[in-house]
Formats: C-alpha cells, structure tokens, sequence
C-alpha cells in the first residue's frame, strides 16, 4: 500500500499539493484527475519522490519512497528515452540498470505497437518514440507503474492499444497511476478516482459506486471542478 499522509508541496507563488492524505492500495488502477494547474502531476512525480515534500510523508509498505525506486516505473509524456539508441538497443541499456528488466517482455510489447527494433529513435516518430516509451515502462518489473499524461499528443488508435495494455500487461498485485483529460477513454479500465482541485483532494470515487448510482465519471469532475456546462450561454445574451 502507498500512504500519504498530510503532504504539502510549495511552489514559488503557489501550493502544488497542500494537506494531501491518501491510502492506494496494492493491485488499484487510480486515476488522478484535475483541471490544469490543480497539481496532478505534482502528486505523481510526489509518489515518485522526484520533488521534495515541504510536510508529510510518502511511503510504501512502511518504508520512504525513495528507499525503493526499483519497485516504481514513470511513464511521461515529456519522455526519456536516448534518440541515438535503436529501440533494441534502449532496452538493452535499460537492462542493465533494472535488475527486474524483461527483455521478453519488452520485445512482446514492441511487436505489439508495431514497432520497428532497429530503427533509431532519432528517426522515429512522436506516437513511436511513445509506444517505445510505454513498452519499457511496463517491462522494468515494477510494482507501481505511474503514468503522466500517456495519451496526450498520440492518435486514437494508439489511444486503444494503450488503454488495452493497460488492462492486460499488469501482473497481479501492480498498482497503477495515470492522469489524463481523456476520462471517457479510461472510465471502463480504472478502479477508482482522485480529484485535485487546488492541490486538495476534492472527491475520492470508487468507479464501481458511481456507475451503480448511474453516474459517469465525466459528470462527476464536472459537478467537483465547479464547471457550468451553460455558462457559454451568457457570451452571447446581449447580442440577441
């Protein structure tokens, strides 16, 4: 289980995560979710310990964070991949930093999005250099697969085949974290959800409850990220 207990992260001017308590536990698929700026991927690179916490705690099982890095995988858009490397070869480098690395795992993944292994980086597309990016995140052989806006820029098929390996390439007991705007594309495939609204945890849904009262999860970040589906309306009254 991954525990947050009271965390505040400071920003020059602003809070990214203030008084944030949280219990994920082991095998959960949880989106975070949030309008721009509310501190989704603060909370992300949080969990992962790449910021410092100005208050509080993030543990896993008991132990910081940052005492187990091999146990946790960061999948972003921004990418860290090596373009001079082949895909092949980027997991041939991976493998010798991750003990857990399958390479079998790796190649299945690649072959799975179509993609080229001895095709340089470099010369490979955004929506490739991605699927590269996520078939490496998902073969390091950890237990907590974080995902920071996977989807953004990629086409809807490659929009699928993510989601797809979402929900088929997690081994039992693997918890996994993403944010994204496209909520309708992942309400079917996650557990449940966190809402961020300046930097606070505005409602916490299990998705199981809010289907069984008839809701979806669109509506649900609506009515808590305070949005008026009719406020386009007044723009135009005075010219009527």
């Amino acid at each position: 289980m991954i525990r947050l207990e009271n965390v505040r992260v400071y920003y020059p001017g602003g809070v990214g995560l203030d008084q944030v308590t949280l219990e994920i536990p082991d095998g959960q698929i949880l989106a975070v979710l949030g309008e721009n700026g509310m501190g989704k991927s603060t909370f992300l690179k949080a969990i992962m310990g790449l910021l410092p916490l100005d208050q509080g705690s993030i543990t896993r099982d008991g132990r910081p964070v940052t005492a187990q890095y091999e146990d946790f995988s960061f999948i972003t858009s921004e990418g860290s991949i090596f373009p001079a490397f082949t895909a092949r070869e980027y997991g041939t480098y991976l493998a010798a930093f991750f003990p857990r690395f399958s390479g079998q795992r790796y190649e299945k993944l690649l072959h799975f999005f179509g993609v080229d292994p001895e095709k340089k980086l470099s010369a490979s597309s955004t929506g490739e250099r991605a699927k590269v990016e996520v078939s490496a995140g998902f073969s390091k052989g950890a237990k907590v697969i974080v995902m920071d806006e996977p989807f953004l820029g990629k086409d809807m098929f490659t929009r699928r085949d993510f989601i797809k390996l979402m929900v088929t390439a997690l081994h039992e007991g693997e918890t996994l974290l993403i944010t994204t705007h496209l909520i309708e594309e992942i309400e079917q495939v996650v557990d449940r959800a966190v809402i961020l609204k300046y930097g606070r945890v505005r409602a916490d849904i299990m998705l199981d409850e809010l289907h069984e009262e008839g809701k979806t999860l669109a509506g649900a970040m609506m009515e808590y990220a305070g949005y008026d589906a009719a406020r386009w309306r007044d723009l135009w009254q005075n010219e009527r």
